[in-house]
């Protein structure tokens, strides 16, 4: 049985599948029930300075984005950090490590960008004996009106100022948590890896407004006639954290830096993504807030029997696993040739790809044949993009079939060449005709 034990800069716990700082980690009573549930760790819900704590709104906090039928596929927020009183979190944080002492616990803080603040907060959360803490530079509403979360998550020289302050003050390890509402993710990375962390974690949530209420005329969720932006997550969101989790796993200034991985993580199956792309281990909150904490049951097992079946022992037999086959376009291989191939037995023949290729494609897809409904691919027309795959209902129905060296490409009427060439140096690119000048 597959090894699921995850040691993450030093931080150990007895599964990858923490829940990230949110609602469902915002008490000890949540922390305590997803502990029982199978949980291998939690961030707790976000810290906020002594004082008064900060207010959120007692009304709607949540719009949402469904599909077809009914499933949640996005989640926006307006919620802020913790509510409650922060010594009230800190005599709970306690009580639980020592409760659950084989289970990580890492407290996420946010204070303002001084550096008293953050030397002030730090003893106080040393002393509940958290296993970390996170930096929360990613919340894009509420407190980044106030020079807190996104704020400073999207200025570098911030970011990297901050951590420095922390790995000052606390022999905690650092978890940075970047913000995804930034044009280059590799910066702030490089940034907080300037300023020392530990690790970074991403994505916290992205800039949005999820809908309009048509006869109010406010966005949703609508608080006494109003609305305003918030915090986007959920399946939904999932692609721009795998694609900003692989950019900061292959850039050559941040290679082998740890990552927490976040952002719309539902199945055993979007964990083992973000681990072969690099991340330590991964952090879920909307499929616990759609689905209940029982759901890591499902990703547990999932995850060890995937790993069982394709003969991986350990996370760290995965894990990065596909950072090398990450590739800028320009070095994608262009003497690759796939064609589309229809399986007539599974074909249930609704015409989608047929519609969708011949509408707003290369017209490569026939509905009649001899007069008789029927769905084939003309090769001399197929450029391989494979749209049919993606609307076509039938799983499997319609796949790609790569062309072997040496046979003829219809469509070109050439013959596929069995050696390896990008963009750098093809006969059309003008950098290419420069540099051979």
């Amino acid at each position: 049985m597959a090894d699921l034990r995850n040691n993450f800069v030093g931080i150990k716990s007895p599964n990858p599948f923490w829940l990230a700082s949110a609602p469902p980690t915002d008490k000890a009573y949540n922390v305590e029930r997803a502990f029982k549930a199978g949980w291998g760790g939690v961030v707790w819900k976000t810290l906020g300075e002594k004082g008064p704590p900060v207010v959120n709104v007692n009304g709607p906090r949540y719009g949402a984005i469904w599909g077809a039928d009914r499933r949640l596929l996005g989640l926006n927020n307006i919620e802020l950090i913790t509510d409650r009183d922060l010594y009230t979190n800190l005599r709970e944080m306690k009580q639980v490590k020592k409760n659950w002492p084989d289970r990580a616990l890492i407290a996420s803080i946010m204070v303002p960008c001084e550096e008293q603040a953050w030397k002030a907060i730090l003893p106080l959360v040393e002393e509940t004996e958290a296993d970390g803490i996170e930096l929360n530079f990613g919340c894009p509403h509420g407190m980044s009106e106030r020079g807190m979360g996104s704020a400073v998550g999207q200025v570098p020289e911030y970011i990297e100022m901050v951590v420095r302050w922390c790995k000052q003050y606390t022999r905690m390890p650092v978890i940075t948590k970047l913000t995804p509402n930034i044009t280059d993710i590799r910066k702030p990375a490089r940034a907080a890896k300037a300023g020392g962390t530990d690790a970074v974690s991403l994505i916290n949530t992205i800039n949005s407004i999820v809908s309009v209420d048509l006869d109010n005329f406010a966005p949703n969720p609508t608080v006494g006639g109003k609305g305003s932006h918030g915090g986007y997550c959920g399946p939904a969101v999932k692609p721009i954290a795998l694609n900003m989790v692989a950019e900061i796993a292959r850039d050559p200034e941040t290679y082998g830096l740890p990552i927490s991985g976040i952002g719309g993580i539902t199945t055993w199956r979007d964990a083992a993504e973000f681990l072969v792309l690099g991340a330590g281990n991964v952090q879920v909150c909307t499929a616990a807030m759609t689905y209940g904490f029982k759901i890591v049951e499902e990703m547990i097992t999932g995850l060890s029997d995937w790993m069982d079946e394709k003969g991986h022992r350990t996370l760290d037999d995965v894990i990065a696993r596909a950072v090398p086959n990450v590739s800028d376009w320009q070095y994608l291989n262009l003497n690759y040739i796939a064609k589309a191939k229809i399986d007539q037995d599974a074909c249930i023949k609704c015409g989608r790809c047929h519609i969708a290729c011949e509408d707003t494609s290369h017209q490569a897809i026939t509905n009649f044949v001899d007069g008789v409904r029927r769905f084939e691919v003309m090769e001399e027309e197929c450029v391989g993009c494979n749209l049919c795959v993606n609307v076509c209902p039938v799983e499997n129905c319609i796949t790609m079939e790569e062309l072997p060296a040496g046979s003829l490409d219809k469509r070109t009427g050439k013959v596929v060449d069995p050696n390896y060439a990008n963009w750098t140096t093809h006969p059309n690119n003008p950098m290419a005709r420069q540099a051979a000048e």
